[in-house]
């Protein structure tokens, strides 16, 4: 299925992204009211960040990711689990059935979208009262090793921007009229991880290489240059995960 972007060039870099904060997935999953067996679909699952959590939760996951190689690595990271199934589809036409879903989730996909059509297509997946969630891992950027890394990324690009990804996402689910008891959630998760293995997760950052274009890899030089001068062999980033749920409005 055809997409804006095409992330297959990026599909095996994203296994080095963090994972979502644990006391966030609480929180939503408690807000949702999830129980094990419930019926999940989750939209833009990438390499199955969050369809991982809610598996493992206990819920059944329809795993719906437009790209063909990131399905494929989300299916061999959920292979020893039966309750996932995965589908091609995007966030505007997943393909699933109307009104059986008890949640529907969206894990650093919704920002590309066309936010308007996916909310109207996750009303029509879920059931009446039923919740979505959309979340991102968002880096602390007053941490002084991000700090330094946003130096190098605006003195190549000076206009950068995150894009929708780090807007609060209240007035455009209100604005649907489709949701409602709209809940904002955050929590904080510190990723450890080598340079090497940084610099491997920058190459996923599509922001970055939509933007910078055929500066991208001297970017990435630069930031790994800086990572090896630290001179350490792991360096904790900080992140917060945050988190908009709403309820479907019947």
């Amino acid at each position: 299925m055809k997409t804006t972007w095409d992330y297959t060039s990026l599909a095996q870099s994203y296994l080095k992204r963090p994972d979502y904060a644990p006391s966030a997935l609480q929180d939503i999953f408690r807000i949702a009211g999830l129980h094990a067996g419930d019926h999940v679909c989750d939209i833009g699952a990438g390499v199955a960040h969050l369809t991982l959590p809610l598996a493992r939760f206990g819920c059944r996951v329809d795993a719906v990711e437009p790209n063909d190689a990131m399905r494929a690595l989300g299916r061999q990271r959920t292979a020893d689990l039966p309750a996932v199934q995965w589908f091609e589809g995007t966030g505007e036409h997943t393909g699933r059935p109307g009104g059986q879903y008890d949640f529907v989730s969206f894990g650093s996909s919704f920002n590309v979208c066309d936010r308007a059509a996916a909310l109207a297509e996750t009303h029509r997946l879920l059931k009446p009262g039923k919740w979505f969630v959309c979340l991102w891992n968002h880096r602390d950027l007053q941490d002084p090793v991000q700090q330094e890394i946003e130096n190098i990324i605006k003195k190549a690009i000076p206009e950068y921007g995150y894009g929708t990804r780090r807007e609060d996402q209240t007035d455009v689910i209100r604005d649907s009229g489709l949701f409602t008891d709209i809940t904002p959630v955050e929590g904080e998760v510190r990723h450890v991880q080598s340079p090497a293995e940084i610099v491997e997760a920058w190459h996923s950052h599509s922001t970055l290489h939509r933007q910078a274009g055929d500066k991208f890899a001297s970017i990435i030089a630069e930031i790994e240059q800086y990572l090896a001068g630290l001179g350490r062999d792991g360096i904790a980033i900080p992140y917060t995960t945050r988190a908009w749920i709403a309820r479907r409005a019947d």
